[in-house]
């Protein structure tokens, strides 16, 4: 039986043709047979669309915390394309260990908490990974309490933070983790990555009333196994920590943060929320503006929830609630204030709030 046709065209020609398709057909293009496989994941075809094509920015789910993968079943990475409102499926079963939990990315990988498959210690292994290439690195082992309390953090330089109240963990090239002692006056909520400093916010209030602030830590000042935080506050701010319940922050556009919480009614203790604001932070400036605030139809849903999530980066950010079936994504308009939409969630999330975090799908990212 005489080969198609398409196996006599030189393997030079095929790679010409699929490098004028954009990102996201080409990864369509790599399931359809395996001569399509074989093309669209060689180095030279890697290498001749790594200029060509920018990395697709997609809005990836994390696992439920306790969740359990079926046996024999692959483990799918889910993403969401706000360009073509489609779900997109990366297949993480390349990666050789148990319990694969995908915790955070930067430009082209994901980082991913996992188990050895050889062993039944309660350490825990952080692996980086390009789905797209399926490479990955391990990096070297940490224990069981990291995993369960430390927020993963990386930049654009694949620099790694695993930070907690107590101490963190910081990785750079070098083959082990360089361990810091911390002095945030509580535990750090939502900490992001911004350029080459950290921001959480961390609350300094009583038992009954939270107050919240915000701690900024320069990376090059981590030395001497001491980690110096400081206080960010102008006068100019005035009660802009005080109108927001359970504000957490968001990664913003160039050298800019999101503040995101409900919006109180008022300074009372436990005041109702009329909507959802979103504040920006020029980090350049010091000064902060309104970015959004969710319409107040599509936060009736929200408000009958008792808890929601937020993830995010740069002029997209996605909201779920607890018990219902969409999330909520907001973009960034041109013209400021931004605009509003439903997606439609996966079947088999469960009924908890969705987190995640940006992807940035690349093909010549190396872990």
């Amino acid at each position: 039986m005489e080969s198609p046709p398409i196996y006599c065209l030189p393997q030079e020609m095929l790679q010409n043709i699929f490098s004028s398709l954009p990102l996201r057909q080409i990864m369509i293009c790599r399931s359809v047979c395996k001569l399509f496989n074989q093309i669209l994941t060689s180095s030279s075809f890697v290498h001749l669309i790594s200029t060509e094509n920018p990395p697709l920015s997609l809005l990836a789910l994390r696992p439920p915390h306790h969740h359990r993968q079926p046996p024999n079943s692959p483990f799918l990475l889910h993403a969401f394309d706000p360009n073509q409102n489609q779900w997109l499926r990366f297949n993480l079963s390349f990666l050789p260990f148990r319990s694969l939990h995908p915790i955070a990315s930067s430009p082209g990988l994901v980082y991913v908490w996992a188990d050895s498959p050889d062993s039944l210690d309660s350490n825990k292994l952080l692996i980086a990974c390009n789905p797209l290439t399926r490479q990955y690195r391990v990096l070297p082992q940490l224990g069981s309490a990291w995993f369960k309390h430390g927020s993963v953090l990386v930049d654009s330089a694949n620099r790694v933070m695993v930070l907690t109240e107590l101490a963190s963990l910081f990785f750079t090239n070098s083959n082990h983790w360089l361990k810091f002692s911390s002095d945030l006056p509580s535990k750090p909520r939502s900490p992001i990555l911004v350029s080459n400093s950290v921001y959480t916010l961390c609350d300094v209030g009583s038992a009954w009333r939270n107050e919240w602030k915000l701690y900024s830590c320069t990376l090059s000042t981590l030395v001497n196994s001491q980690q110096f935080w400081n206080r960010l506050e102008k006068h100019e701010w005035g009660d802009v920590f005080d109108i927001l319940k359970r504000p957490r922050l968001v990664r913003g556009m160039g050298n800019r943060l999101l503040m995101i919480g409900g919006l109180k009614s008022s300074f009372s203790l436990n005041s109702p929320c009329s909507t959802i604001l979103i504040l920006r932070l020029d980090l350049d400036l010091l000064e902060w503006e309104e970015a959004g605030r969710m319409p107040v139809e599509m936060y009736r849903i929200f408000q009958e929830s008792s808890k929601f999530k937020v993830f995010g980066m740069g002029q997209r950010v996605i909201f779920s609630a607890k018990r219902h079936g969409r999330l909520a994504l907001w973009e960034c308009g041109k013209g400021g204030g931004g605009e509003w939409r439903w997606i439609d969630c996966l079947q088999g999330t469960g009924d908890g709030p969705c987190r995640g975090f940006v992807f940035e799908v690349s093909l010549n990212a190396m872990p």
